[in-house]
């Protein structure tokens, strides 16, 4: 499975082009191509006949030969897979898992290089997204989230897919094509464990959810009928102590099982909450920054989580309870109502966490936020394109980052996770 969309929010909904626009399919030809750097997507960047090619399983630097797998005459780009390595990188290694590849999995990124130069090529993306769309120039590096086993066994949740003679298999990358699997390497042990990867399953089942919680129960559940989604416990430890959060076996949890306790840690190090602080957490989820942030700021202080997802209301509720000062309710952000919330409940804003969807919070939303007046606010983004939009509304609107961290929440994947702290600019 792909690195999790998030499903608390608005998806991006953008109108694929047409075919007739691309002009002349171009699919299947092979071109010779001089790779340059690493771009956003899991690709790194090629140039033919003046148009970029966007090139999967290649590394900055190397020459390859490209197959063609999406684009014509008439496209502005090009999608390829190199299929030949005519000059390797020093940092491409065989990779280890025998799903990855052209035409295979799509589920991984950079299987064909260690997790240390993933994490160098996450970190030219996000310099590159923040300096373009920011114009912000960061020194950090991508971090490494404790749990993981060099990039691999890392992942929890994972989804899967039927093939139609239900074998249970991942899909090719942007595909519905489903390659059957009998392992998955970056999936914890538990996944395969189960031993639903070498089974074929009943006539009807399209694919099999399978969650592992943090005590390495596994739930398993076929797809699409699905009666009653059960929750698991998933536990979160810093260092003022460890809660525990019931969550759907279906809804949003990092998948990381280092990535929660980090991200928790972070925020709370650098708000510094203090008691009697009011304290708004948006796209709240089950409450996790919610509950931690309750303990910080103690019964003279106030939370307020708002979260779209009705399931993760529900759960969020249920995880706050013995803390009278946290509140968690129900609230499409962005959209009308949300504001009256944070009213209501709130006389003042002293600080904000928010963990939006891939798209980002948006410019509305920042400048809302900002109106508040808090002293700080943190971000936490799975997409640093939309992160550095927003931070750049966030500019506009008087706020600058204080600090920013990126983290390899999704080794051997494209995918990271940052942490930014705004604070009023003056």
């Amino acid at each position: 499975m792909s690195a999790p969309q998030r499903g608390r929010g608005r998806r991006d909904r953008r109108r694929p082009r047409s075919r007739a626009s691309q002009g002349d399919s171009l699919l299947g030809q092979r071109l010779t191509l001089d790779i340059e750097d690493v771009a956003q997507g899991g690709h790194c960047v090629a140039r033919h006949d003046g148009r970029v090619v966007f090139v999967r399983h290649s590394l900055p630097g190397e020459r390859v030969v490209a197959e063609v797998t999406d684009g014509g005459t008439g496209s502005r780009f090009l999608r390829a897979d190199a299929v030949e390595i005519l000059t390797p990188s020093p940092e491409r290694r065989p990779a280890p898992c025998v799903y990855a590849g052209p035409g295979r999995c799509g589920g991984c990124d950079w299987q064909h290089t260690s997790a240390r130069f993933g994490r160098e090529l996450k970190t030219r993306v996000v310099r590159e997204q923040l300096r373009r769309l920011a114009g912000i120039d960061w020194d950090g590096e991508v971090e490494v989230v404790p749990g993981d086993e060099d990039g691999q066994r890392w992942r929890t949740r994972v989804e899967f897919a039927a093939t139609p003679r239900g074998r249970i298999g991942l899909r090719r990358h942007r595909s519905h094509d489903v390659v059957p699997v009998d392992d998955c390497l970056i999936a914890v042990p538990e996944v395969a464990a189960t031993g639903l990867l070498g089974e074929v399953v009943e006539t009807g089942v399209t694919g099999v959810d399978v969650a592992v919680d943090s005590s390495g129960e596994v739930v398993a559940i076929d797809l699409p009928v699905v009666d009653e989604v059960p929750n698991v416990t998933e536990r979160v430890q810093v260092p003022a102590g460890e809660r525990s959060f019931a969550v759907s076996a279906r809804g949003f949890w990092q998948v990381h099982p280092g990535a929660a306790s980090t991200f928790v840690t972070e925020v709370l190090d650098r708000l510094r909450p203090q008691p009697g602080e009011r304290v708004l957490d948006l796209y709240s989820g089950v409450g996790v920054f919610t509950a931690f942030l309750a303990d910080a700021v103690g019964t003279d202080g106030r939370v307020l989580g708002l979260e779209g997802d009705a399931r993760a209301v529900q759960d969020g509720q249920a995880n706050l309870a013995g803390l009278p000062q946290a509140n968690l309710q129900r609230a499409d952000i962005g959209r009308d109502g949300w504001q009256a919330a944070i009213d209501e409940r709130l006389d003042r804003v002293d600080l904000v966490v928010l963990d939006p969807p891939r798209t980002g919070a948006g410019r509305e939303v920042m400048e809302q936020l900002a109106a508040q007046d808090p002293r700080a606010i943190a971000y936490v983004a799975c997409d640093p394109a939309a992160l550095a939009r927003d931070l750049s509304y966030a500019a506009d609107a008087g706020y600058r980052v204080a600090s920013l961290r990126a983290f390899d929440a999704f080794p051997m994947t494209h995918h990271v996770e940052c942490i930014a702290v705004l604070e009023p600019s003056a």
